[in-house]
């Protein structure tokens, strides 16, 4: 039974060049998610405003979607070791600059400008991984790689946040923008150890039409949509870490440190989730899983909301309970929506449908900061948590019934175009 629970590390254990990325993005992840804490942390102190700390990230949003759709389009073009070596170099860079600003005077356009860079460069590496890693594994272990990778990501939501909050408390902000850059130099040499990685096929040349090849290709597969379209509902209304700065202050009565921990419970749920995920082979009806999922985690995220009106020993406790509760449903859908898109994409176009599905995931926290920061400035933070959690429940359940396909999505069973959509190209020649 325990075989069966735990995560399947079997695909480590038979890919060297699969370790070799695991163990460079353990140590990136980890860099990164302690400067998702500092940006805002620092950004609030500037500005003692909830609204800003939403705006850094609307600034993020229009490189990010640019990045990730040139980006997918460029790796289905070169070889895509090369892609993340480069990436790797150009993102400490950025990183080095928030340290410069944070050094002596910090002024506010630079975290805006280095922030929108990062997530820009960010999706060039995503894509390249989400291209990368399916090569290096057999098709039936897709989930338990992508399981994987979401433990790896999860650890860093855990301990990154936890560890940012104590190094912002004691070491300061430049500090944790320093270690930041510093961690991208072992997700280049984990890059250069792998072998080259050229698209198949030798690719094609990036540009417009090759970002429309991709979008062609999800105009006819409503498993694809369901699966982009449930997730933009989750993070634009339930995901309100632009209100974190605000609530550990306010409603929990801490510093940094609270902060951190607000940041990390998310994180904690998901990486027992991922470390959990053995039996998520077994399941069959993915699409229903996905559903089922994000309705969990609105429902956590609602509750969460009103922790506030708890006695002030509870609140905190409970709260950070929730927020695991709600990470670990969000770890469960990301797995099977992942494992979806992977597995209905071939490889020549897979750089490009992750450059999508990179847009959907981190473009739809980017608005829900928004969202959340607009609807705290008018009706208060805890209506804008609940509120959120409702609609994100409310959502699912309309996706469900308008998206039958995806409701009903089995596991390995190939999907035809939508009725009435345009024919498909030949996707060996893509």
């Amino acid at each position: 039974m325990p075989r069966r629970l735990f995560i399947d590390i079997g695909p480590l254990r038979r890919s060297r060049d699969l370790r070799a990325l695991v163990a460079g993005q353990a140590v990136s992840v980890l860099g990164t998610q302690m400067a998702a804490v500092a940006v805002p942390y620092q950004v609030y102190k500037l500005t003692g405003s909830s609204l800003d700390v939403g705006l850094v990230s609307l600034a993020a949003l229009v490189p990010l979607l640019a990045g990730s759709l040139l980006g997918g389009s460029i790796v289905d073009a070169v070889d895509r070791r090369r892609l993340l070596v480069a990436v790797s170099a150009a993102s400490a860079a950025v990183t080095g600059g928030l340290a410069v600003n944070a050094s002596s005077r910090p002024s506010l356009w630079p975290i805006f400008l280095c922030s929108a860079l990062a997530a820009g460069l960010g999706t060039f590496e995503d894509s390249a991984l989400g291209a990368v890693v399916p090569n290096l594994v057999r098709r039936s272990e897709v989930p338990a790689s992508t399981a994987m990778f979401q433990a790896l990501f999860q650890f860093g939501l855990v301990v990154g946040p936890a560890l940012g909050g104590l190094l912002l408390a004691g070491a300061g902000i430049r500090f944790v923008y320093w270690i930041d850059s510093a961690s991208f130099a072992a997700a280049a040499a984990a890059a250069l150890a792998i072998a080259p990685q050229p698209p198949a096929g030798g690719g094609r040349p990036p540009g417009l039409r090759s970002v429309l090849d991709g979008i062609r290709f999800v105009g006819g597969r409503r498993t694809i949509q369901g699966a982009f379209a449930i997730d933009l509902n989750a993070t634009i209304f339930g995901l309100p870490r632009a209100l974190f700065p605000a609530l550990a202050a306010t409603v929990f009565g801490g510093g940094p440190a609270t902060l951190g921990l607000l940041y990390a419970a998310p994180g904690a749920g998901a990486l027992i989730g991922a470390l959990t995920t053995g039996w998520v082979g077994r399941v069959r009806r993915q699409g229903r899983a996905v559903i089922i999922a994000v309705i969990v985690w609105g429902v956590a995220i609602a509750a969460f909301g009103v922790t506030r009106w708890l006695p002030a020993a509870l609140a905190l406790p409970a709260a950070l309970a929730l927020l695991a509760v709600a990470g670990w449903a969000d770890v469960i859908s990301a797995v099977f929506r992942t494992t979806i898109v992977t597995l209905s994409v071939p490889d020549a176009l897979r750089g490009r449908l992750t450059g999508l599905q990179i847009s959907v995931v981190t473009g739809g926290p980017l608005l829900g900061d928004v969202e959340a920061g607009a609807v705290a400035a008018a009706f208060g933070d805890t209506a804008s948590v609940v509120s959120g959690g409702l609609a994100c429940v409310a959502g699912a359940l309309l996706l469900a019934g308008l998206l039958p396909a995806f409701r009903r999505q089995r596991a390995e069973e190939p999907e035809a175009p939508s009725r009435g959509g345009e024919p498909q190209p030949d996707l060996t020649q893509v």
